[in-house]
């Protein structure tokens, strides 16, 4: 019913959402989803530790920030392990990669956390330009400032010929965090 939504909980499956602490959040606040029912699985083949770990209060952790408005639909905001800590903010990196990608000149984009004295963290962006595009980091970051809000502006912008990738395609934001080049 609510376009964008990941809809809501299905039967047999209970859904929280909670702090970092695992206390519940308040409908429309940014938190990692929690779930618990028969249709969950167990736990991790042959691994007891991570599977435990996986379930500290019985609530399997999920590793997805969601919000979850009044009525109950849920909306996934990005993996725990991508969100932003700025200023006290949770960002997620997945929303800057939307505004990022919608500029005409790129065509990839990996938003990641970067260390910041002030802020904790602060929003960096890789990005590949189209094909016979002329892209500047200062294209980007004007870009951005007409779209999102001031800390979720990118403070750094590094122009790459292409972006980490697995074999299956998928962005390695972990290699781009450990190159440390920014921050």
């Amino acid at each position: 019913d609510k376009v964008g939504s990941m809809g809501r909980p299905f039967m047999h499956l209970s859904v929280r959402v909670i702090d970092d602490e695992g206390a519940d959040v308040a409908p429309g606040e940014i938190g990692e989803m929690v779930v618990q029912g028969y249709k969950v699985s167990p736990g991790y083949w042959r691994d007891p530790d991570v599977t435990e770990a996986s379930r500290p209060d019985g609530w399997f952790r999920t590793g997805d920030h969601v919000r979850q408005d009044a009525d109950g639909y849920l909306w996934y905001m990005d993996r725990a392990k991508d969100m932003i800590k700025s200023g006290g903010e949770n960002v997620a990196s997945a929303e800057i990669e939307r505004v990022v990608l919608s500029h005409p000149d790129v065509a990839e984009a990996a938003v990641i956390g970067v260390p910041d004295d002030r802020w904790t963290e602060v929003p960096a962006a890789y990005v590949v330009a189209r094909t016979g595009a002329t892209l500047s980091p200062d294209d980007v970051r004007e870009f951005c400032r007409e779209r999102l809000a001031k800390f979720k502006v990118p403070a750094h912008v590094i122009v790459e010929e292409t972006l980490p990738r697995n074999d299956s395609g998928k962005v390695l934001k972990r290699v781009l965090r450990e190159r440390g080049d920014v921050g």
